[in-house]
Parts: structure tokens; sequence; C-alpha cells
């Protein structure tokens, strides 16, 4: 699951399937970007570009024959222990050391953004297309702007008419459950782990985060695996499951997701925030749904419906429009002209 940038702010909302837990690296995006992209900016921006898209069809052939909740907590506990341990290496115990609260606030927002976030959209592709399911995650920002107008940030006219616009791709995504092509219980859990992952980028730009990003993500991980593995242990998910019959390609599929969706794609992510304009790196938000789908229909022969193609267009433009109203600045007010002194006193 892709984590977009915040339409409202500089921060990015983080992960991902996948790049998932990129929120944490958010206050990088206030370093300065030089005036030149030399290749190493194109060269990240395509592995977030197509390493972020394919993570949903990776999730997709992993729980083929892997579970779903324990398949996510595979995934995030395996990848938060290799951050750890790459820390403990290169930083020394210092490396993983904060305070109670940033650790509580790390916490919280694993358990939003890879329990109830990313751990749906795992549970919702086990009946949804991958290509579908990256199409109606990509109304993120949307949610976003909406939370934005909820605690008094008034939106801008694009964002709004962004939202709307989204908020209608969304209604046609979902023909195929009212159809009954798609399973209903599917479509709502993906859009219940979108607002989920919003709720969670949100609150993390507004919660004490640990100082060293890498280890703010480790903590993420490690805790949102966790809760993902109690999750699947009460579904009862470890019951009759043998390791045996997990498929080859399953487990090829989680060891794309640990390595390259939640390693290498975070890495490249992270140094663009310090290397590249914000809008640029914004862009990945709508360019992951359409590799997604592309892939989906290359390798898994998922159909491309009237809806999905329609929905799908009518998504992205919406978040297009979110994002690029986004850089525009607010309008100064007009200035006004001197009052005279009040006559009055106050007591």
């Amino acid at each position: 699951m892709t984590a977009p940038v915040s339409p409202r702010s500089s921060r990015p909302a983080t992960s991902s399937a996948t790049a998932d837990t990129a929120v944490s690296v958010a206050s990088a995006a206030d370093a300065r970007p030089s005036a030149r992209l030399g290749g190493g900016v194109w060269l990240a921006l395509g592995v977030v570009y197509v390493v972020w898209g394919s993570t949903y069809l990776a999730i997709r052939i992993a729980v083929e024959t892997m579970p779903s909740f324990l398949s996510a907590a595979a995934r995030f506990l395996t990848a938060g222990l290799l951050l750890a341990g790459y820390l403990l290496v290169r930083q020394g115990p210092a490396g993983l050391r904060v305070g109670l609260r940033p650790f509580g606030s790390a916490a919280l927002v694993g358990v939003l953004l890879l329990t109830g976030g990313n751990g749906l959209v795992v549970l919702g592709e086990t009946s949804v297309p991958s290509g579908l399911t990256a199409l109606l995650v990509a109304a993120m920002p949307l949610w976003m702007v909406l939370l934005s107008a909820a605690v008094g940030e008034r939106p801008k006219r694009g964002e709004l008419a962004g939202v709307l616009l989204g908020l209608a791709g969304l209604a046609v995504l979902s023909a195929p459950a009212i159809g009954g092509e798609v399973a209903p219980v599917g479509v709502i859990l993906l859009i219940c782990a979108t607002v989920t992952w919003a709720v969670g980028s949100f609150t993390s730009k507004r919660l004490p985060m640990p100082g060293n990003v890498l280890a703010a993500s480790a903590y993420q991980m490690l805790v949102g695996g966790f809760c993902d593995l109690l999750i699947g242990l009460a579904r009862g998910e470890q019951r009759g499951l043998d390791l045996g019959d997990v498929s080859t390609r399953s487990w090829l599929a989680l060891a794309y997701l640990v390595l390259f969706g939640s390693l290498l794609a975070f890495t490249a992510y992270a140094w663009l925030l310090r290397s590249a304009p914000l809008p640029l790196v914004a862009t990945y938000a709508y360019v992951n749904p359409v590799v997604a789908v592309l892939l989906g229909w290359l390798i898994l022969a998922e159909p491309l419906t009237g809806p999905t193609l329609a929905g799908g267009a009518i998504v992205v433009a919406g978040v297009c429009l979110v994002v690029s109203a986004s850089r525009k600045p607010a309008k100064p007010e007009a200035p006004t002209a001197p009052t005279a002194p009040a006559t009055s006193t106050t007591t």
C-alpha cells in the first residue's frame, strides 16, 4: 500500500503495501533540492513508481496460499527486525533509543498504518483483484483533505473539487461489487483500509515522533506486525496452516514485499524527499495505481472492465487535482485600510 504525500502539508503521509512506513521520514521534506535533477533522482523515482505499484500484485500472489494477517505479520516483523539490526550495526544501541512518548506515537501510527491500513488491504485482496485494490487505495489523499477540513483547515477549491471527483470515481469502481462481480465485503474492507491509513498518516503529523526516522519506521513495522500477528491468531488463521502447502511463488512474493516493498522503496523514497522537489515525488500517488492495474492485467490476467477503467481514471484525475491544488500557495488576503483608533476602553 502506498503512502501518498499529504495534500495539506509538506510532510508525507506514510507506506504500502509497502512503503507503508514512509510517513516517518516526513521531516526530511524540508530540505531544499538542487535545481538540476540528476540520474539518481529519476532512478529512485522509478523504483518508487514500479516497486510500490507492484506490491499490490505481490500481496495478491502471497495470499493465494498464505493467510492474510499472518502473511502481513511475517512481512513487517521481518522487515522491522532487519531495519533494527541495521541500526544496531551502524549506530549501536543509541540508534534505537527513543523516549516513551515518541515510542508510543510510533506504535500508534504503526497500528493504524500497518494493521488497520495494510492489514485490511491484504485481507481485501483475498477477494478483490490487485488492480482494483490499487485504484480504491489511490483515493487516500481525498480522505486526507476531509480530515484536514474536519479539524478546521479550510480546503482550497481545487482540493474540494478533486475530492468530489474522486468520490464519484470510487462510486464507479464500486459498481462491480454492487453487480455481484466482486465481493462487496472486500470492497468495503479496502475503503476502510484507506480511511484508516489516512487517519494514521494524519495523526502522525500531530504526535511527537522519534527523531531517528529509521528507528521510528522499525518500531512502526514491529508493533504493526505484532498486532497483525495477534489478529491472525484471533481469527484462527493458524488452524490447518501447513507451511509445506505454501507455494513457491507465494514465498517469493513475501520475500519481495520484505526486501523491495518495505526496505528498498522506503529508502529510495526517503532519499527523494531530500533530493527532489516534493511535487515531483508526490506524483507516485497517481502513478502507482496505473502500474498496479497494468501488472495485474499482464501477469494475473485480471480483466480490465469498463467500470475499472472509467472509475480508475476518475479517481486518478481527482488525486491529480488535489495534489496540483495543494502545490499552489494560498492567495494573500487583501490589505485593509487603516482604521481609526478605538474610542472605547477595555476593562
